[in-house]
């Protein structure tokens, strides 16, 4: 499976937002790459974290968020469930979690609802060491501004605080489970 075979389908090669996309998409795989090269799963799927890593915001494009050029009319917040939709109509189902789970640290039933975010109401949380693996590198790298700058940790904890306690923790959980620390905030 080629991803870039994929997002051709739904992005103009060459145009702002095909390059905004695969610039953020290869940064965050091969961070991706280096974090499930020493962290503590035997035997990560390197290969499924590359096709997944490049595919997990293939649903920008149908989302409204014109400062990072997406010019759809869904609500940001959805861009992983339209993913996750996308992947899904093209038997990658594994793939497609990726997509869902990945937006934030993951999201709980419990946060959607309470939160009234436009979302189906079931936990969207990263399970699989290669979910958790994409889920974290995702953080380090923003589609505004400079794409291929990579934040610092104390940027990624800064902007998870402002999502909450569960966001935040659950960050912290993953940082501490990848990378061996003990952080605490």
């Amino acid at each position: 499976m080629n991803p870039l075979e994929i997002i051709n389908r739904y992005y103009t090669p060459g145009s702002p937002l095909y390059n905004l996309l695969h610039i953020h998409s290869e940064m965050v795989t091969k961070k991706a790459l280096e974090i499930a090269e020493k962290a503590p799963f035997p035997n990560p799927d390197l290969r499924f974290i590359e096709e997944a890593a490049m595919l997990h915001d293939i649903g920008i494009f149908r989302c409204n968020a014109p400062d990072i050029l997406c010019n759809g009319s869904q609500p940001y917040i959805q861009h992983g469930v339209i993913g996750s939709e996308l992947l899904q109509s093209l038997n990658l189902p594994d793939h497609a979690l990726v997509c869902e789970r990945h937006t934030g640290s993951g999201l709980s039933a419990t946060e959607i609802i309470e939160s009234r975010l436009p979302l189906p109401p079931r936990d969207m949380l990263p399970l699989s060491p290669e979910e958790k693996i994409i889920c974290y590198a995702d953080k380090f790298f923003s589609k505004s501004g400079d794409p291929t700058e990579e934040k610092s940790l104390e940027q990624i904890l800064k902007s998870m605080a402002r999502h909450g306690s569960g966001p935040l923790n659950r960050f912290i959980e993953l940082h501490n489970l990848l990378t061996g620390e003990n952080l605490k905030v």
